[in-house]
């Protein structure tokens, strides 16, 4: 008797074929799609009665420039999803690597699943990851002045300015950020009894 998953890998396997490159770990199936075929992928995942991944989960980028402590060769960005289909209770996670590193473009899947276009949107915000096709690709979650991606691993962890409101100018200030770094020293306690009573 085949199991749950070994019939969601018998019907990706018969649909997909050659197009993905298909992982299992911890009972959980990852298709790795090339750039150039994901949106046709995508499109087939959730048209393909077979498959029926009718719902988009979540899609979020990924900076994998320090993944495997530096030892990571591959692209350095991806854009990752998860889908569900309703009809046979199954879910996939869907990996695309970005085929450019300085400027990660892949095709945006907000006309298969409206969904994708805040996913779509905070994964440019965070990570700067172009999706293509996109109507509307733009800040989400930082100020539309801001500079730069903050969830790079490469983005400095005190930023470069900070923005906050003057209540005599009556408007919003930005100035380079006025935080001074700081080593956190963990306290120790070294009495004998500490803690017991």
């Amino acid at each position: 008797m085949t199991t749950h998953l070994e019939a969601l890998q018998g019907a990706l396997a018969g649909v997909l074929g050659e197009r993905v490159a298909t992982t299992t770990a911890l009972g959980e199936i990852t298709l790795v799609v090339k750039a150039n075929d994901y949106h046709a992928v995508m499109q087939t995942l959730r048209d393909n009665a077979a498959l029926g991944f009718d719902t988009l989960i979540d899609l979020c980028g990924v900076d994998y420039s320090t993944y495997g402590e530096g030892t990571w060769e591959g692209p350095r960005f991806a854009a990752v999803s998860h889908l569900l289909s309703v009809k046979h209770n199954w879910r996939v996670r869907v990996r695309v690597f970005c085929p450019d590193d300085d400027m990660p473009i892949v095709q945006s899947v907000t006309d298969i699943w409206r969904a994708a276009n805040w996913y779509e949107r905070e994964a440019f915000d965070l990570l700067g990851i172009l999706f293509e096709g996109h109507s509307d690709l733009r800040r989400i979650l930082t100020d539309y002045g801001f500079i730069g991606h903050p969830f790079r691993k490469d983005f400095p962890v005190s930023g470069y300015t900070e923005m906050r409101y003057d209540a005599e100018q009556k408007r919003v200030m930005y100035q380079p950020v006025t935080i001074e770094p700081r080593e956190n020293v963990p306290r120790v306690i070294r009495e004998e009894k500490y803690g017991m009573k």
